[in-house]
């Protein structure tokens, strides 16, 4: 994976320290994509037709047949490593990557919508629910789930029209991952345990989890999971963000027939149906934020991880970070901070950008003339409605965009971070991973 105009990110900063530093930045950001890549996740967990679990060995070769399905942002990956080191019968991969395809030719890829899902999410959906209803009982199904599942695998309640109102508006409320796929789980025949509640067979799932602290219910809306969340649930969360009277009339039908029992609750964790299946997580953002870690370590830094588990307003977390790291700079030697996780956005503004690039907005006055550096970055390629995957600052940002008239306080009012950074050529584009394990945040004091 490489960054486009790499050389210009590196050139922008004003001194030979803030370049040195930004060109570590990019190179941590690299070795992160490497070890988070989904292909070799999966891969490590197959060897000579074996499946290796935690404290299990699952020998393929004595099912009849072997089933894949993957839906997600590291579906393609995910598979390929399957296809390419065991003997499958069928599959289907779900992704949001229009220029790459499983090589192999009994598995069909279907691109659907992602962070909306579309009319292919939808066809995709009944693909996979037909090639499961051909499971017997000594047939094995491998299930490969990552970030952007809950979009890309749809089967809806209610119409695709009314899914994409109220999918725009739980993304533009500032509703957490688990309060949006609450939802999305009451509102769809699949998620909460219900893809895989019917099945008669053997299930394993290897999980790229895009969701802070790795809970299975909520990564992908925990198609193979029991459910913890309830009707009540969702409707709670939709009064909490006086979405309930904005919503379209069909989500607030399904929910109070939910809430009546008139539809069935998602399965429970202590369902039998789960039975037989299996749930692995393959990779992380632990993993990712770990890899920055010793990768600044053996560049020379004294490497410290704030957290694995940000979360809040994207806005709010940069001057979090930046007196977090102040508590615990290192004396001897630069110091390398390192966090990870997914903040929010709420919008108040009309402009383009991300939780990556108002994170690093955030940060541009509070490194106002000093030799730091500080850069977030989406995993998945892809921050926002905006072409970037974050953005780079360092202590000389605030003098640039000041020299081209660029006021920070009105572009966070407008959650307009995109352009401010595109204006100052320190926006970070590298195109979709094909791998989502959520977001990562580097300063070097």
């Amino acid at each position: 994976m490489s960054f486009d105009y790499k050389e210009q990110l590196i050139s922008n900063g004003s001194s030979s320290v803030l370049q040195q530093k930004r060109e570590l930045m990019l190179s941590l950001f690299s070795q992160v994509l490497k070890a988070v890549d989904p292909y070799a996740a999966v891969s490590s967990r197959i060897k000579k037709n074996c499946l290796f679990l935690h404290n299990k060995t699952i020998d393929v070769t004595k099912f009849h047949n072997v089933y894949v399905v993957g839906f997600g942002k590291g579906s393609i990956g995910m598979t390929q490593a399957v296809c390419d080191h065991l003997s499958i019968t069928e599959g289907i991969a779900i992704t949001n990557q229009t220029d790459k395809v499983v090589r192999h030719k009994k598995v069909e890829t279907v691109v659907g919508g992602h962070p909306l899902p579309n009319d292919s999410s939808i066809m995709g959906a009944k693909k996979v629910l037909n090639l499961l209803s051909r499971c017997e009982p000594n047939d094995l199904v491998i299930i490969l789930i990552s970030g952007g599942g809950s979009a890309l695998l749809a089967s809806p309640r209610i119409s695709l029209d009314d899914l994409q109102k109220t999918t725009k508006a739980l993304l533009a409320s500032g509703a957490t991952i688990q309060e949006i796929n609450t939802i999305r789980k009451h509102l769809s025949t699949v998620k909460g345990g219900q893809l895989v509640k019917s099945l008669p067979c053997k299930v394993v799932t290897f999980i790229v989890s895009d969701v802070v602290g790795d809970p299975l219910e909520f990564i992908a809306s925990g198609p193979t999971v029991g459910d913890s969340t309830t009707f009540s649930d969702a409707f709670d969360i939709l009064k909490k963000y006086k979405l309930w009277n904005v919503i379209p009339d069909s989500v607030r039908r399904v929910i109070d027939q939910g809430k009546k029992e008139l539809i069935p609750e998602t399965p429970s964790s202590d369902d039998p149906v789960f039975s037989h299946v299996s749930n692995l997580i393959v990779s992380n953002n632990s993993l990712a934020c770990e890899t920055a870690f010793t990768s600044a370590k053996k560049a020379g830094f004294h490497p410290v991880i704030l957290s694995t588990r940000l979360t809040g307003e994207a806005s709010e977390l940069g001057p979090w970070l930046f007196e977090r790291s102040k508590k615990t700079h290192h004396e001897t030697g630069e110091t390398v901070f390192i966090s990870g996780g997914e903040p929010t956005v709420t919008l108040t503004g009309d402009g383009k950008g991300g939780r990556n690039q108002e994170l690093v907005l955030s940060m541009v006055p509070l490194l106002k003339g000093s030799d730091s550096v500080f850069a977030s970055f989406g995993t998945d390629g892809v921050d926002g409605m905006s072409p970037a995957a974050g953005a780079i600052a360092d202590g000389n940002t605030l003098h640039r965009a000041k020299e081209q008239g660029l006021d920070v306080e009105l572009f966070l009012k407008n959650n307009d971070s995109f352009t401010f950074f595109h204006r100052l050529n320190d926006d970070i584009v590298i195109g979709p991973t094909g791998t989502n394990v959520m977001d990562v945040q580097i300063l070097v004091l």
